[in-house]
């Protein structure tokens, strides 16, 4: 269908083995500091306890409360893909819970990322899933809803195709155009870093990386 509310758009393609097999030693922070700190989902609760998240965006557009399109969205998903559910944040009905889990993840789901409620939040804990909270109530199937259209979720705008990453500091997503470009800055990012640690290790009050953000302050 069409028609505005109940638009299907085609299943985005998957992120390269490569790109996701690259980024799996890469921890969030590190993205988003090169996400200019200004990008990034923000708000949601890591449910679960074991497993990083690494796909790519399959989009859902729910009214607040229902997912008769997640129904939709798990006919299509492809292995490799997150289940990203724009719920507006609605807090009292569970948008999944552990048999809408249970079949994503049989046909490859690599994950949810939701701004809304879940419930049976014990089935996640070996599954990545992000989400608003959590509610014993379940869901309303009548619609509307879209697949594969821009969403927000946690104040952050996600396109189907993006990459996300999660881990227990939080979710970013990107485009996959520029994938390559962050893991290289992140990688960079990372060697800074254990550089940083390294004259932490030496025990010395006066450091060179604090005096250098101190000194731009003009507290030398």
């Amino acid at each position: 269908m069409s028609l505005p509310g109940f638009r299907v758009n085609p299943t985005p393609s998957l992120a390269p083995d490569s790109v996701v097999k690259a980024l799996e030693p890469v921890v969030v922070p590190h993205l988003s500091d090169n996400l200019a700190r200004s990008v990034g989902i923000a708000g949601l609760t890591r449910y679960n306890k074991t497993g990083k998240l690494i796909g790519t965006a399959f989009t859902v557009k729910c009214r607040p409360g229902d997912n008769l399109m997640v129904y939709k969205a798990l006919t299509m998903l492809q292995p490799g893909h997150v289940l990203v559910i724009d719920g507006g944040g609605e807090p009292h009905n569970a948008l999944v819970g552990e048999l809408i889990k249970l079949h994503a993840q049989k046909h490859g789901c690599v994950g949810f990322v939701i701004d809304g409620a879940i419930r049976d939040v014990a089935a996640f804990e070996d599954f990545p899933c992000y989400a608003r909270s959590v509610i014993h109530r379940g869901p309303y199937k009548d619609g509307p809803g879209e697949l594969n259209v821009p969403v927000s979720v946690g104040g952050q705008v996600i396109n189907p195709g993006d990459v996300i990453v999660g881990d227990e500091d939080g979710v970013v997503n990107f485009p996959q155009a520029d994938a390559e470009e962050l893991i290289a800055l992140a990688a960079k990012h990372n060697e800074k870093e254990q550089a940083i640690q390294a004259e932490i290790a030496t025990g010395r009050r006066e450091q060179q990386w604090i005096n250098k953000i101190l000194e731009a302050k003009g507290l030398n």
